[in-house]
């Protein structure tokens, strides 16, 4: 079949970039054409993609994207494809796979009533309704369930449409035999001693991931904690908010902000501890990443995820209603309990030999090959 995947960006580093490759290769790998609109493309070339890049502009990212949905639906006529895959919102979907929430609950809980007068929230609202609608025909992949209650209050979506996925995890996340001589390697790279600690916050979008909220936390660690821990944080974003941050707070030499990179893994084998305090996330791929690697885990119990962290017994979830005093306190207790960070750890590498967190893309492919044309 031909296969046809949009999306709006694709950089490497992205969660949802991420799923996309690995659920597009599977297809691939069961024989079937990779066909894919983007807006842009940031990276190498994958094999056999045929990858389009949406030749439209536009004064905003709304109105953009409106043009970009459009574009795609007048090259589907003249190229049609047997399945067309979404990973974000738009209308003509066969297959939406759902990594955000749900915008209507967004714009009617978390904004004030005039936002719904905005031509942004107009798009957003009829790109999912499209999706959701009960007179669909879009199969929904969900990766968490916490959404799925939300968008049946809003659309009344028919139950039968949603497919919730398991995780994803790379298997090349998992803690190889030569961990320990990894870690060696990386921290006397980055020039840690033996008493030092380091947190870790992986993550594309600072502000959503909750890096203030980290800063914060190890600013308000006791002098002799905070002289001998180190934050490195890594994704995609501008840095200039949280460095300035960090430099009000008294720790810009205990921290590093760096921009998306492939070699994750070396800073989990390296590091004491993810720290992942999000104001908002689906499902944060990332807290199992760091389990299979062997990384307790420090999250909100916002994440989607989150309660794999708990399956585990592989670190600890701070509740909602969040209170930077609580995280605070949980981030000094877990860093200065050098055998519950043992615990955890074996804990988290024994979760990893027996979960089902692998077989997301298998899945998904399943699905996108058996959704009604």
């Amino acid at each position: 079949m031909q296969l046809a995947f949009c999306l709006y960006k694709y950089f490497p580093f992205g969660g949802l970039q991420r799923d996309f490759v690995r659920i597009a290769l599977a297809c691939q790998a069961r024989g079937h054409a990779i066909r894919v609109y983007t807006l842009e493309w940031s990276g190498e070339p994958i094999p056999g993609f045929d990858a389009v890049r949406v030749p439209v502009r536009a004064l905003t990212n709304t109105r953009r994207y409106a043009k970009f949905a459009e574009w795609v639906a007048r090259d589907l006529v003249l190229r049609p494809a047997d399945r067309v895959i979404g990973f974000n919102k738009m209308a003509g979907l066969d297959v939406y796979f759902a990594a955000d929430p749900c915008y209507e609950d967004k714009a009617r809980t978390l904004r004030n009533p005039l936002y719904r007068l905005s031509t942004r929230y107009r798009h957003f609202a009829a790109a999912e309704r499209a999706v959701f609608a009960p007179d669909s025909r879009t199969e929904i992949l969900m990766i968490s369930s916490l959404q799925q209650p939300l968008f049946s209050k809003y659309y009344a979506t028919p139950a039968a449409r949603f497919h919730l996925l398991p995780p994803g995890i790379a298997t090349d996340r998992r803690a190889p035999p030569n961990a320990a001589e990894l870690r060696a390697e990386f921290r006397h790279e980055f020039a840690l001693a033996d008493g030092d600690l380091l947190l870790l916050q992986v993550g594309s979008g600072f502000k959503t991931k909750g890096l203030d909220r980290s800063l914060k936390a190890l600013a308000g660690l006791p002098d002799g904690v905070r002289a001998r821990t180190r934050l490195i944080a890594i994704g995609q974003d501008d840095p200039a908010e949280f460095q300035r941050q960090a430099a009000a707070l008294g720790i810009a030499e205990r921290v590093s902000l760096l921009p998306g990179r492939s070699d994750i893994p070396r800073f989990m084998l390296g590091a004491d501890l993810l720290i992942h305090p999000a104001y908002n996330e689906n499902t944060g791929t990332v807290l199992l990443e760091a389990l299979v690697a062997g990384l307790p885990v420090l999250a909100t119990a916002v994440c989607g995820y989150a309660h794999y962290i708990e399956e585990a017994d592989g670190g600890r979830v701070v509740p909602e209603p969040f209170a930077q005093a609580t995280l605070d306190q949980t981030l000094l207790a877990m860093l200065t309990d050098a055998k519950a960070r043992k615990r955890w750890q074996a804990n988290a590498l024994a979760f990893a030999q027996t979960a089902d967190i692998y077989s997301n893309a298998e899945f998904a492919a399943d699905l996108i090959l058996k959704a009604r044309p």
